[in-house]
């Protein structure tokens, strides 16, 4: 048994290392530029450890896709603002870090970085909406409501970079989607 604790212990420091490389990579040369080669030779390590430990580019940035959130406490807002305060908080988000919409990119044609993207935003988000929702049992669908409306603002705007979307300043786009997601965080049903 204690041979097996040092090579855990190598074991865990080598994917520690390659983690940490590789957000630093992520972030400095966004997903398209990072290379394998460059994110082993910044963990000082033989770049077949990187494929041993993560399979691949993707599987290794979703490993390291590390977001949170910073979800506002929407509980301390007034009830008429949760929409607005939201989407502000959304678009200071995705317009301050890129790797955000390198994980959206990368989860629309790779599975684990999907998964990642999925965790992500139901772990965060609908514990925040939860806060807010007139009935929490409603919330895991209130927030998928909204997950989807930011995720294709995001994709328009950061990803395909449609120029109608990227023309617009963040300010009148809270203005068009709050009140969307101020329906769908507090709004009855259609039925």
């Amino acid at each position: 048994m204690t041979d097996t604790a040092p090579t855990v212990r190598r074991s865990d420091a080598t994917r520690a290392a390659i983690l940490r490389a590789a957000r630093e990579r992520f972030a400095a040369d966004g997903y398209d530029r990072a290379t394998i080669r460059a994110i082993a030779a910044d963990a000082r390590i033989d770049p077949s450890m990187v494929m041993r430990y993560y399979g691949s580019k993707e599987g290794l940035f979703a490993a390291a896709a590390e977001f949170d959130l910073r979800l506002p406490d929407l509980a301390a807002v007034p009830v008429e603002r949760v929409g607005e305060t939201l989407v502000r908080h959304f678009l200071d988000r995705w317009e301050g870090d890129e790797r955000m919409a390198a994980l959206l990119r990368t989860a629309t044609t790779n599975p684990s970085a999907a998964d990642r993207m999925r965790s992500i935003f139901a772990d965060q988000l609908a514990a925040t909406v939860a806060d807010v929702v007139p009935d929490r049992a409603e919330a895991p669908w209130r927030a998928g409501l909204v997950a989807g409306q930011m995720l294709g603002l995001a994709l328009t705007r950061y990803v395909l970079r449609l120029a109608p979307v990227v023309e617009i300043e963040p300010a009148e786009l809270v203005g068009w989607l709050a009140p969307t997601i101020q329906r769908y965080l507090r709004g009855t049903g259609p039925g």
